[in-house]
């Protein structure tokens, strides 16, 4: 299973239209996870064009975006492996260690709203946040991230530029 991976794409502020970029690394996913500050559910019809869409709430998510279907937590297993997507993490100082407290089930928790692309292992459990694809922030390029899941296995974790 092949899953792209978006964060705070900040819609209609920062994404007018999915980027060349995403475009491309959107074709031939099985499923797109959103980890919230989508903005406007517009924006998650426009990615549903490529694959399914499960998306998490963020703090800058309207109703439109929870009538679409965004929950504060969205728990599912992708190809035998139990994944949590949220929003906000918290501080990144103790993140490892609070998330498996509260996912304890979890192999992997995607997060954003730091705009910040984050990969750790911690007591068997993956925690990543894709980055943004259009507000950087302080970071060099605008990112997002496939995982390549099989068998119950996280297989690949990729985080890549996209501008």
């Amino acid at each position: 299973m092949r899953v792209a991976v978006l964060s705070d794409t900040h819609s209609p502020r920062r994404w007018k239209r999915c980027p060349p970029a995403v475009a491309r690394a959107l074709e031939g996913t099985d499923l797109v996870l959103h980890a919230g500050d989508v903005c406007r559910a517009q924006t998650l019809d426009e990615l549903q064009q490529w694959a399914p869409v499960r998306v998490a709430m963020g703090n800058n998510d309207d109703a439109d975006v929870a009538a679409w279907g965004a929950t504060d937590v969205v728990e599912l297993d992708l190809a035998g492996l139990p994944v949590v997507v949220i929003h906000d993490s918290g501080p990144a100082a103790g993140r490892a260690v609070r998330l498996r407290r509260r996912f304890p089930s979890a192999g992997l928790v995607v997060f954003g709203h730091s705009h910040i692309p984050w990969d750790q292992l911690y007591d068997g459990q993956r925690t990543f946040n894709p980055g943004s694809p259009t507000d950087r922030r302080r970071q060099p390029h605008g990112t997002m991230a496939e995982l390549v899941i099989e068998d119950g296995v996280l297989v690949t974790a990729r985080i890549f530029a996209v501008t």
